[in-house]
């Protein structure tokens, strides 16, 4: 059997663990998956020793750990209860409660990755809907949608866009103008959709009653991290112009953080999520093995040779689908090798808006969503597949259309000035 056959099998393997990791009596997750094809494609052949680890993106891979320190020192800091115990005199009713998840969380996850803001925010939206006698569902619900949609603009949103922003070689403020009119938009209109979809919970105004424990946060500490933080901010939107890799700049501030915190370094290098670095090296190994075995030819041609609307549309279908079956990082790590291949500007924007706003269609699409279930269920609140699904798929639906026209929109502009 020739190594090509040996490629696809592995791979095939590999994507169906990822995929099945979701039944209960299977013992594998998404990680020991992609760890068992990245070492099978080293042991069968396909690649040697030196191409894995040539393979391995380390330039995703360190802006993903650089972010992540930041985030954890900012997580131990409490910085989520820190802005909200400032805005609980501005949070007068559930409306306005509403208003503040979608954004707080959508602007948020856009510069803090949305799985981490999701994982600081739930416990925190729990704790208001409680004391205030509200049904926490639609808030968590809100906060799910409005962390994909948000996470679309900026390309520390999420893990696949820091994959799409290091490939398309996109400065951090090209990538945020293009797609942020789709991530506002949409923002805006998971408000009143929410509204309008949980009407008995919104029809009457019921006032937000203050916890009476005090969010906790340690002020002489945000001191520190907080400038830190939105210095990395500025730095990537100056780092193209000063010829800095976003990467190095997550990184820089990374140790600046940890010197200058109040935390013990270990503390925060302990919270950060190498099992999570450990799937992203692992998938990238499988999928050059299976890039180099040829069998990728066979999908270059399914999206087209010409940036048009059709191009569009194929990609956001295969969006869809495919961020429902293997979750839509593993989805966006599989599509890089074939929207390598053209390259265009719209393309990469194009997958990074798509596999973000399809991971909000089910509860399985992204795992910011799974994080919300998860840490809700710990409090005993249930949002079971269906309940969710409905509003889901429909909010996706609405937000696919506006990212369909708005990059429709910036495909007219790239034609006039022939910047593809």
């Amino acid at each position: 059997m020739g190594y090509e056959w040996i490629a696809l099998i592995i791979f095939v393997i590999t994507y169906l663990g990822i995929i099945f990791t979701r039944l209960p009596w299977v013992n594998i997750d998404r990680p020991s998956a992609a760890f068992f094809g990245a070492v099978s494609m080293v042991l069968f052949g396909v690649l040697s020793f030196e191409e894995a680890m040539m393979a391995i993106d380390f330039y995703t891979i360190t802006l993903l750990l650089g972010m992540m320190i930041v985030i954890a020192s900012l997580q131990s800091d409490g910085l989520f209860n820190y802005l909200t115990e400032k805005s609980m005199k501005l949070i007068r009713n559930q409306r306005r409660l509403l208003s503040y998840v979608v954004w707080l969380t959508g602007i948020g996850s856009a510069f803090l990755v949305n799985d981490a803001v999701v994982l600081m925010f739930t416990p925190i939206v729990i704790t208001i809907c409680r004391t205030s006698g509200l049904n926490p569902i639609p808030y968590l619900i809100a906060e799910i949608l409005a962390s994909n949609v948000g996470s679309v603009m900026t390309i520390t949103g999420n893990p696949q866009n820091m994959l799409i922003g290091i490939h398309s070689n996109l400065s951090y403020g090209e990538f945020m103008m293009y797609l942020l009119p789709i991530s506002l938009i949409g923002m805006f209109i998971i408000t009143y959709f929410i509204r309008w979809y949980f009407k008995t919970e919104f029809s009457t105004v019921k006032a937000i009653t203050l916890p009476a424990e005090k969010f906790s946060y340690r002020l002489d500490s945000l001191r520190f991290s907080v400038p830190i933080f939105l210095g990395v901010v500025l730095m990537f939107f100056l780092g193209k112009m000063l010829n800095l890799s976003i990467s190095l700049i997550s990184l820089a501030g990374a140790s600046l953080i940890i010197i200058f915190g109040h935390i013990k370094p270990r503390r925060i290098i302990d919270k950060v999520d190498w099992v999570l670095i450990l799937f992203f090296a692992s998938l990238f190994i499988v999928v050059k093995g299976f890039e180099k075995s040829g069998w990728m030819s066979y999908f270059t041609n399914a999206i087209g040779n010409e940036p048009d609307i059709l191009g569009i549309l194929k990609i956001h279908g295969l969006s869809l689908i495919g961020s429902q079956i293997v979750s839509n990082v593993p989805f966006t790590l599989l599509m890089l090798p074939i929207i390598k291949i053209d390259s265009y500007t719209l393309w990469w924007l194009s997958l990074a808006s798509a596999s973000t706003l399809a991971g909000n269609a089910t509860i399985i699409g992204a795992i910011a969503n799974l994080i919300v279930i998860e840490s809700a269920r710990k409090y005993g609140i249930r949002i079971k597949f269906w309940d969710f699904t409905k509003p889901a798929f429909m909010l996706t639906s609405i937000t696919f259309l506006i990212s369909m026209l708005v990059l429709y929109f910036w495909s007219f502009i790239m034609k006039c000035y022939n910047i593809f």
